[in-house]
């Protein structure tokens, strides 16, 4: 039996008298603390499907896969359109182009790749001959262009996701900015970009500072091989920061990326959130495992004729590189070589 605080004599606890409600009160607060977490855990699943619905009535689709048969993995065809209709881009050029067409594997042992394919890249493209892989955009838009990626690699597509590339800096906006890299001073007046190294090689940009410095060309000694993993640095780094903290506990910045993001993407028509989500996921263990890069290239100057000059893949269209890719079998040293 219970004694008082004293030890001095045994008490018998008693109903509580009039007035008091110590022990009425005694167990409010866990039953407030449930509630409020209920009510979290409710408006949040509110929140994710509003995303969610938002996401998924707002992308834009297109016809694109072929059909073709199943093969090992998931894959998908992630590229990056450069329209002149949206004024970004002033070069006397109608329509749109393919400037940048990356390949997001992820083998059946799990290991994720992302292949950049450089837009002048020499192969054939069903129908039309021998040309440069960009061209099959220009000849026959999204469904050519899978076609093209397809009887390259021996991979069947099975998501195509085509970015905006005008709609880049929208989409770095929303998330607050992205942080960039590069080793050398650029002043380029086709794309916009003036870079000082004395401010650092990694620098956090706006929107119109990553399009700039996605699109810049000229002033790269590589050409299109730099721009694309430029571009590609530019989209991983927007898909890092939106799966960040910073992004998940903001309203305004959940709201800003999915309105950018809905205008900017186009996918093909069977595509849904769970697709796109998993097509984070694979990108971003690509990145950080440095599973990235290009192929394997034998000649960056290869002219066939009548097409200008082009770049011709390792043992043309580098059939080993593909191979190892299909089994999941690349190392980050598979990449950008020549």
């Amino acid at each position: 039996m219970p004694t008082d605080v004293a030890g001095d004599a045994p008490y018998e606890a008693g109903p509580p008298q009039e007035g008091d409600t110590t022990r009425g009160r005694r167990h409010h607060p866990l039953r407030w603390v449930a509630a409020v977490l209920a009510l979290l855990l409710v408006l949040a699943g509110a929140r994710a499907a509003w995303l969610w619905h938002g996401v998924s009535s707002g992308l834009q689709r297109v016809e694109a896969l072929s059909g073709a048969g199943d093969t090992p993995g998931e894959t998908w065809l992630v590229v990056g359109s450069d329209s002149r209709a949206d004024g970004a881009v002033q070069d006397g050029t109608e329509g749109a182009r393919a400037d940048s067409i990356m390949l997001l594997h992820r083998a059946d042992n799990g290991q994720a790749s992302l292949t950049t394919l450089p837009r002048d890249t020499y192969t054939e493209i069903p129908g039309y001959g021998g040309n440069k892989i960009n061209t099959a955009y220009a000849f026959g838009g999204p469904q050519l262009l899978v076609e093209t990626v397809e009887s390259l690699s021996g991979l069947t597509v099975d998501h195509y996701v085509e970015v905006g590339m005008g709609g880049v800096s929208q989409m770095v906006d929303a998330v607050g900015g992205v942080e960039v890299c590069m080793d050398y001073d650029v002043d380029d007046a086709d794309s916009g970009l003036v870079w000082d190294t004395s401010q650092g090689t990694c620098q956090e940009v706006d929107g119109a500072k990553a399009l700039a410095y996605a699109r810049m060309r000229k002033s790269d000694p590589t050409g299109d091989i730099g721009r694309g993993l430029r571009q590609r640095a530019v989209i991983s780094a927007v898909v890092s920061k939106a799966a960040s903290a910073s992004t998940l506990v903001s309203f305004s910045r959940q709201d800003a990326l999915v309105d950018s993001g809905t205008q900017v993407l186009t996918v093909e028509e069977e595509a849904g959130v769970v697709d796109l989500g998993q097509m984070v996921l694979a990108f971003r263990s690509a990145s950080g495992e440095e599973m990235t890069g290009a192929p394997p290239i034998a000649d960056l100057a290869y002219a066939p004729g009548g097409i200008g000059e082009s770049v011709l893949l390792q043992d043309t269209t580098a059939p080993e590189f593909f191979t190892a890719l299909r089994d999941g079998e690349l190392t980050p040293h598979s990449f950008n070589q020549s």
